[in-house]
């Protein structure tokens, strides 16, 4: 069960938290941190925000209802900065089966079509969101289809559950769209509805004769309107795929001011190391922040012919569900882009959740604590745990322009989670389940939404 949080609590003892997260530089509280960058400390919380923190049992006298964490760990709340909550809880009734990207982009073509009226657009993102609160989320960019009409529709699902969710959760909104579709009227239709919608431009950048011509209309289109741009960029495993350069120029020869983030950028490792530099010297120059989405391109990339065709012939009826029949091929990749070369580069880093319970990912539970905890065993975020906290916390509330979100400090709202698992190597081996969340120092009601709920919407395959 959560921790007992009494309504009136005024001190939070013995709590671990994450130097790296502290807003202010603490001298002190820096001194005696641990191996993994942890400090133990008291937290003084008054109506609703962070009064104090100091070194763990360093005052006399505490006054007021207190508990004691007894070295838990004291996260802020998290930042979800990449998101298809449009397309979220589709699985049940258009799964992958084939598990390829391609595939996965004609059953979501194909169920956008036939579905998502507003009331299922609205009724799958709402239940996203009440997933990522539970667990401890405060922020969210999803990005929006916004082909074919579908932006108007998505776009006033945001704009309820925007209403609906002040306070709360803070959601942000992106179109994406390819990049080429800014050639035409209806690219600059797009940019006046998500700058209506105080949202962000974006789409999805693919290599083409015209790509320069495509983002230089974008960067414009952008610029004019004061919006912030987000892309998805080289979501491959094909060397040959430098989408991103070709944005980190677009960007310095626009001399843009506002904020750019590209995500995935898998193709970045699998290219020659000359090649991968002359790519990050560019984003470096450019003030880009890069999103990773750890998860979804583990499941993704690396999938082969072989399990298409297989699939496809036994939905057909002409090949076996046996073991000697499957395919044989294990992926070689794990998908993700150079998390280490980029940070140490000095390019802000972040890791999201991306889809979740849909044909591009099967799993998922908008939890960014399964996220960090994935990436780092995937991406060796161990070696050492460092900052890397900072991927779903602080970095990406400063790529969404969100201050005081993501951190730890006097005079921030005490948007906290709280963990009985008192250092990292407990915190990441074991689900968390009984975490506790505040929103300005009252425990929220943590019950997750329950699957039933989208039955009518979403029959599961029997």
């Amino acid at each position: 069960m959560p921790h007992s949080i009494p309504a009136s609590v005024r001190w939070i003892k013995n709590a671990h938290i994450p130097v790296a997260l502290l807003s202010q530089p603490d001298a002190t509280i820096a001194a005696q941190q641990t191996f993994e960058g942890l400090s133990c400390v008291d937290i003084e919380i008054r109506e609703g925000t962070i009064a104090q923190i100091v070194p763990a049992n360093s005052l006399p006298e505490m006054l007021g209802e207190t508990i004691d964490l007894r070295k838990g760990l004291v996260f802020p709340c998290f930042v979800d900065m990449h998101t298809h909550l449009d397309k979220g809880h589709t699985w049940g009734r258009s799964p992958n089966l084939e598990g390829t990207f391609d595939n996965a982009l004609t059953t979501v073509q194909d169920d956008r079509q036939k579905n998502w009226h507003l009331e299922d657009v609205y009724r799958r993102m709402e239940f996203g969101l009440k997933c990522s609160y539970a667990h401890g989320t405060q922020a969210i960019r999803t990005h929006i289809d916004a082909l074919d009409g579908q932006a108007a529709v998505s776009l006033e699902a945001v704009k309820k559950l925007q209403a609906e969710w002040q306070g709360r959760l803070i959601l942000q909104a992106v179109s994406l769209v390819p990049l080429d579709v800014f050639l035409t009227p209806e690219g600059e239709k797009f940019a006046d509805q998500f700058a209506a919608a105080g949202g962000v431009l974006g789409g999805l950048v693919l290599m083409n004769e015209n790509l320069d011509q495509q983002l230089d209309r974008v960067f414009a289109l952008a610029s004019e309107r004061g919006l912030n741009l987000d892309f998805h960029t080289d979501e491959s495993g094909d060397p040959q795929d430098i989408t991103l350069r070709h944005v980190a120029a677009a960007a310095v020869r626009h001399q843009f001011a506002g904020q750019v983030v590209c995500g995935h950028c898998c193709s970045l490792s699998v290219q020659p190391p000359d090649e991968v530099r002359k790519t990050l010297d560019w984003v470096k120059q450019a003030g880009i922040g890069i999103v990773s989405l750890p998860m979804c391109n583990l499941y993704l990339q690396d999938r082969n012919q072989q399990s298409s065709q297989y699939f496809a012939q036994t939905r057909s009826g002409s090949a076996a569900l046996t073991p000697d029949a499957m395919p044989t091929h294990t992926p070689r990749w794990r998908g993700i882009t150079l998390l280490h070369e980029l940070k140490h580069s000095g390019i802000p880093v972040a890791v999201a959740s991306d889809n979740c319970r849909d044909p591009f990912y099967g799993f998922g539970d908008h939890d960014m604590l399964e996220v960090l905890t994935q990436s780092t065993r995937i991406a060796h975020f161990d070696a050492p745990y460092g900052d890397w906290c900072r991927t779903v916390t602080e970095t990406p509330a400063e790529l969404m322009g969100l201050s005081g979100i993501g951190q730890i400090g006097v005079g921030l709202p005490a948007d906290l989670v709280l963990f009985k698992a008192r250092y990292y190597s407990e915190l990441l081996a074991r689900f968390q389940s009984d975490r506790t969340v505040l929103r300005q120092g009252k425990a929220i009601d943590q019950t997750l939404p329950d699957y039933a709920d989208l039955d009518d919407l979403v029959q599961n395959p029997g």
